[in-house]
């Protein structure tokens, strides 16, 4: 159950047995239904999940009451409001399950056993906030200055395998438009 995990972590830092071990121990299954909430809007992120199976959305809820939805996190991906989780303030987005999902749940008091305890863990934790950084600035560049059809081209190549996955207005409100103009982009690619 836990060698995904691994795998992710070792995908920045070398690990020992021993770590290895230290790790999957400080890491708890949690199994939530399609619709679940591994945060909610308006909670304090106090944990890090790693998806073992399943699939989420970011969102956030705008002044008139719509979601938009932020980013999307699939199978062998870190989850969590790390702005939230860092300097414990209250979350304005909210993180949902679209698929049942099961998720290896890391709380902030486990990490930073693994900073201090995992010879690389303070590595560790610079390498994934530095992917997270440059996935979220590029994922914001994009908002600014890319067109909704190139937007809905970005998702296609960043998440291949999520267009069966997703629901249609999840995507159109990813991609920052209504679902109509989804389906007009989607049949002018096609053509």
């Amino acid at each position: 159950m836990y060698a995904s995990l691994i795998s992710a972590i070792e995908y920045f830092i070398r690990l020992d047995d021993t770590e290895k071990e230290l790790i999957s121990s400080l890491a708890i299954p949690k199994t939530f239904a399609k619709g679940d909430y591994f945060l909610r809007e308006g909670q304090v992120c106090r944990e890090v999940g790693f998806i073992e199976k399943g699939l989420i959305r970011y969102y956030m809820t705008n002044n008139n009451g719509e979601e938009i939805t932020q980013s999307f996190g699939k199978e062998n991906e870190f989850t969590c409001n790390y702005q939230s989780f860092l300097d414990h303030s209250v979350s304005t987005l909210a993180i949902q399950c679209l698929e049942p999902s099961e998720i290896l749940v890391i709380p902030y008091n486990n990490l930073q056993r693994i900073y201090e305890e995992v010879k690389e863990g303070q590595k560790f934790g610079r390498l994934a906030c530095e992917y997270i950084y440059l996935q979220a600035t590029s994922q914001l560049r994009s908002m600014y200055t890319d067109n909704p059809e190139q937007r809905y081209i970005n998702f296609v190549n960043n998440y291949p395998d999520l267009q069966q996955r997703v629901p249609q207005y999840y995507i159109s409100s990813f991609v920052g438009v209504k679902p109509p103009s989804l389906s007009r982009i989607r049949k002018r690619l096609i053509l």
